[in-house]
């Protein structure tokens, strides 16, 4: 073991290895990039973050900077859950539901709580989680909170941010602090503080305070939004002041989440589900952005598109057989609604009908939950894609998460169809329809030069398209090593300089998460692209 890590087993009461085959396991995510960590450390509880954090402060503070790198599941696709440092994996030890409040329904979790698991608690008593991404059986809460995830439930619900209250944070220097939203007269005594949280709090308000009228005119106006640091809702009007929004969605650059304290809604499974077939992307966009504009919103408006229909019934036609028949449309979306009162699920969709009868649409409405099972084949078939592999060709998460204005989603969707054809690649798309969210991942040899090249054209491409019609980079995923490339293009320099302060304010020697968001370019990452393409596994956990 290396002088570090020897040091760090003696201090903290979790397990420390720089075993090859464990670090060889958490230099990759579900990414497409690689980093080998130098030590990994599985915390067992907010002390041993706390130890971590202050080692590499005192080392960063005489000019050694190591990297502190936070880790879930391990199920990001963006780069930000790898790093060339120390990883931290939670998943190990800090996994508990730490309280949950059976009136309020509001629960407090450790970060490496796995989300599906709190998500079949919260069912026994009634409630759920609503932004829970679509690898939530995989994936952990803490990770969710990293990257502001989102997923089916977030058109109606919202993204993880919206849901979060409080958190503890472990700061740069190993100080813990709560967040949640201060009084003028609580951020004063914040303020006031002589450790880095008060010089925190005293830097960030000058800062939003001299960039007011920048960060209030670069709101992207978009449903959902990932991208950079939000610092939007920092301050309000009324002088209050909250770092939970910034610390959500910062994946681990800002400090690193020790627990959470998480509100929760009533969980009504029984709901109303329609599936509709469109042959006009026009058409598709009109009805959808319309129906998504309901007061009483639907839960859920997913979709899927002829292409990708059309590869599920060529590898699996089994699959879809007796729910799609061929040939199939454009685009087939899925309503759903999910209002505690029945009635008012009944006569949603009666008007989404209405919708789409004057458009000449062909739909069917379904309750009975086999049924509506059976229906959600169609969005769920999106796994044959994501899995799918030829050879030494897989799918790969390189172009995707990007979400536009609603009324670009025809736009959007045509801009991606043509990308895949000036790369001569077949397209299937899957995403969000109600927030013009997409999701696709081109079938492409990480070993073939030809290939490797043509992934960095496909990204610049992509992004600059989504860019182009006002969308955001990321709108559930985070912009990790990826994205973050186009992080100041997307905002623009000034704004993009205000996220360099905040960044710099938080961290100023560079040990959290260093090449994840902020100071990162295309030639930064190119060398990180890996040779082959696998999905991590969890079988590198400590055992007993």
């Amino acid at each position: 073991m290396s002088k570090v890590a020897h040091y760090l087993q003696q201090h903290v009461l979790g397990e420390v290895t720089t075993s090859p085959d464990v670090r060889k396991h958490f230099s990759t995510d579900s990414g497409v990039f690689s980093m080998t960590p130098s030590v990994v450390v599985y915390p067992r509880g907010e002390n041993d973050i706390r130890k971590v954090a202050r080692f590499t402060w005192q080392l960063a503070e005489r000019g050694r900077v190591i990297p502190i790198t936070a880790r879930g599941m391990g199920t990001d696709q963006s780069g930000a859950a790898i790093g060339s440092g120390i990883m931290m994996v939670f998943p190990a030890h800090m996994n508990r539901i730490l309280e949950l409040d059976g009136k309020t329904g509001v629960v407090t979790i450790e970060p490496g709580i796995n989300f599906g698991k709190l998500q079949q608690t919260l069912h026994t008593h009634g409630r759920f989680l609503p932004p829970y991404p679509a690898s939530s059986e995989y994936s952990s809460v803490g990770g969710a909170i990293a990257n502001n995830a989102s997923g089916e439930k977030s058109l109606k619900y919202g993204s993880t941010r919206e849901f979060i209250k409080t958190l503890r944070v472990v700061l740069a220097n190993g100080e813990v602090i709560e967040t949640g939203r201060l009084s003028k007269r609580e951020l004063s005594k914040k303020m006031g503080l002589t450790s880095l949280e008060g010089e925190i709090y005293r830097q960030l308000d000058a800062l939003i305070d001299e960039s007011h009228d920048l960060i209030k005119g670069h709101r992207l106006e978009v449903s959902k939004n990932s991208a950079g640091y939000d610092i939007f809702d920092v301050k309000r009007k009324d002088g209050s002041f909250d770092l939970t929004p910034l610390i959500v969605g910062s994946q681990g650059t800002l400090g690193v989440v020790s627990e959470a304290v998480i509100e929760t809604l009533p969980h009504n499974p029984d709901t109303t589900l329609m599936v509709a077939f469109f042959d006009d992307l026009r058409v598709a966009e009109q009805a959808i952005k319309e129906i998504a504009g309901f007061n009483d919103r639907p839960s859920a408006l997913e979709f899927v598109d002829e292409h990708l229909l059309n590869f599920v019934d060529q590898h699996n036609p089994n699959h879809l057989r007796g729910i799609l028949d061929k040939p199939f449309s454009k685009l087939v979306a899925l309503i759903e609604f999910d209002n505690a009162n029945p009635r008012l699920q009944k006569k949603l969709a009666k008007k989404a009908g209405k919708i789409l009868s004057q458009n000449q649409i062909s739909y069917r409405i379904e309750t009975d939950d086999q049924q509506k099972e059976k229906l959600w084949k169609i969005r769920h078939a999106s796994y044959m894609v994501s899995s799918h592999s030829e050879g030494n060709q897989k799918a790969l998460p390189i172009i995707e998460d990007g979400v536009v204005p609603m009324d670009k989603f025809d736009e959007y969707l045509n801009g991606v169809y043509a990308l895949f054809a000036r790369n001569n690649l077949k397209p299937a798309i899957w995403g969000h329809g109600g927030d013009a969210s997409l999701h696709m991942q081109p079938i492409l040899d990480l070993a073939q030069v030809g290939d490797r090249q043509k992934i960095f054209r496909m990204i610049d491409e992509y992004y600059k398209l989504v860019i182009s019609l006002g969308g955001s980079t990321t709108g559930e995923h985070g912009d990790g090593r990826l994205r973050a490339p186009y992080l100041k293009e997307l905002y623009g320099e000034q704004l993009y300089g205000v996220f360099q302060k905040v960044k710099q304010i938080f961290d100023p020697y560079g040990t959290l998460n260093p090449g994840v968001k902020i100071n990162v370019t295309l030639e930064d990452i190119k060398p990180l692209l890996r040779q082959e393409y696998s999905l991590p596994n969890n079988q590198h956990m400590p055992r007993s």
